[in-house]
């Protein structure tokens, strides 16, 4: 069957690709391909990985089912602006609002110009581009979407919040307490990430990416680590590739289980959130005492992992998994059980099924509303290649639909452990990282436990780090969560935030 001639495939396969980035290809375009792959974007043809600036370049990663690999198409913004991919393809809009606050360069066309990360708070104006200096002064107002009808009020709630969490401002418009409307205003927890890694060592690079958002650092060092060794054609030893996916697949089940009693706690059943504390608790004792570190901070690296275990660590890995899924399983019958409990999470929050296509929405939230997409298996790297597991899909898109991928993960995630740790392969876990000698791109995705994380990386020939991007699931999530709470009651939107436990730090960059 052909393509059609105004389609992506058509339209790449026309183009010689950069040698110097990998895995994935990297094309120059021009405006009007730029924006026909941004019509077909929208048209459903792909979808939108990411998007990001230089000063006088913009970057869009997609993935197109037809291609064998997804891709990274490049425009030249010399002249300061760019034609706007979110006039066609709404999840580009935020990305390109934080490309203009950072480097400057203005989406034309856009039908959102609002500045999105620069809330007039910075010492400079396009930190990252043409510097200007700004006025130190009292943030500025932000223009929140209006919604007109009888009978409306708005709620601000936030930036700084009851608990100890990270800010993020959401103002609600609502009849009675019905929700009209949800608009969320975050970059409160800004820290200048792609700034600080422009320039820098690997060694401080791959720190600062680790940290971005703490309870990912293992997925965020892991993508870092993978694109480093596309750039720099490093083989990684079976042994570090195999310990990789036992941090990971760790990592995952801990947040899985501090989120699942999260979510029972907000709808009054503090008892299965107490369970589920100790069960995170014990994974991240036995991480500390097997890797020194609870969160396997800077566990990986790029070359493969900075510690080795023996068979003692193996063991109370093992230990560890017996105990904690259990106790796991009797938690979920309990949650199964419980009327009260299904009451709140059955219909609450509900995202649809064509909103999680168009935004390409990994992890819990993209699964529980239909969306089969797993970066593990889908865009497939080391120790994932090959395996047979599980990726629970579900239809209904509401809280209890997200608690299900949550509970179905971490199944497949003992599992996967419990046959990496039966059989690891010998041999080195470390190799080392050799001399660029020149510039070199590369380009990884790994499966975090909110979903797919991207990042992009240039090497300087003299080994520092050139330019580097970093995209977190959250990007592409918490405008859904926008759609979720309409027409639920206000009093439902800590349980509806909670089932999507989207990063602040993580998007917020």
């Amino acid at each position: 069957m052909s393509m059609p001639t105004g389609s992506i495939v058509a339209l790449l396969s026309k183009l010689s690709a950069h040698a110097q980035q990998k895995p994935w290809p990297r094309y120059d375009v021009d405006a009007e391909t730029w924006v026909r792959i941004g019509k077909g974007l929208a048209e459903g043809e792909g979808d939108l990985l990411a998007m990001w600036g230089e000063p006088k370049v913009v970057h869009l990663a997609l993935r197109v089912a037809a291609l064998p690999h997804p891709c990274v198409v490049s425009l030249n913004a010399a002249g300061g602006a760019f034609p706007s991919i979110g006039a066609h393809h709404a999840p580009a809009i935020r990305l390109e609002r934080t490309i203009s606050d950072l480097y400057g360069l203005k989406p034309v066309g856009a039908h959102d110009v609002r500045p999105w990360l620069d809330h007039g708070a910075w010492d400079l104006h396009v930190p990252l581009g043409k510097r200007r200096p700004a006025d130190r002064s009292v943030p500025t107002g932000y223009a929140f979407r209006p919604v007109l009808g009888e009978g409306l009020h708005q709620i601000p709630v936030g930036p700084v919040h009851a608990g100890i969490i990270e800010p993020g401002h959401f103002r609600f418009t609502a009849n009675g307490e019905t929700v009209a409307r949800l608009e969320a205003r975050l970059g409160y927890a800004h820290k200048g990430a792609e700034g600080l890694l422009s320039g820098a060592a690997l060694d401080k690079a791959a720190r600062i990416v680790a940290r971005l958002s703490g309870d990912s650092t293992v997925a965020l060092s892991f993508a870092f680590a993978r694109a480093m060794e596309a750039a720099l054609d490093i083989q990684v030893p079976p042994r570090a590739q195999a310990l990789r996916g036992v941090m990971a697949e760790l990592e995952r089940i801990a947040n899985h289980f501090g989120d699942v009693g999260a979510i029972c706690n907000d709808a009054a059943f503090a008892l299965i959130h107490a369970h589920c504390g100790i069960f995170r608790e014990k994974v991240l004792l036995a991480a500390d005492r097997v890797f020194a570190h609870r969160l396997m901070m800077d566990a990986i690296v790029p070359g493969g992992v900075a510690r080795d275990i023996g068979l003692d660590d193996t063991e109370i890995l093992i230990t560890m998994l017996d105990e904690v899924a259990v106790g796991f399983s009797e938690v979920v019958h309990l949650y199964d059980d419980t009327p009260s409990l299904q009451d709140r999470t059955c219909g609450a929050g509900v995202v649809s099924r064509e909103l999680v296509k168009q935004w390409a929405a990994g992890g819990h939230v993209g699964r529980a509303s239909g969306r089969d997409f797993d970066s593990r298996r889908d865009v497939a790297y080391a120790p994932y290649f090959g395996l047979a597991y599980d990726v629970p899909v579900f239809d209904a898109g509401d809280v209890d639909a997200r608690v299900w991928v949550r509970i179905r993960e971490v199944e497949a995630s003992i599992r996967l452990l419990r046959a990496w740790l039966a059989a690891l392969p010998q041999g080195p876990v470390l190799v080392a990282v050799p001399a660029a000698r020149e510039i070199r791109e590369g380009i990884a995705i790994t499966e975090a436990f909110r979903g797919d994380v991207l990042v992009w990386v240039r090497v300087k020939a003299d080994g520092t780090i050139a330019r580097c991007h970093v995209r977190d699931p959250s990007w592409f999530q918490w405008p859904l969560l926008e759609a979720a709470i309409a027409n639920n009651i206000v009093a439902d939107f800590p349980l509806c935030n909670k089932s999507f436990n989207c990063s602040y730090a993580g998007h917020d960059l």
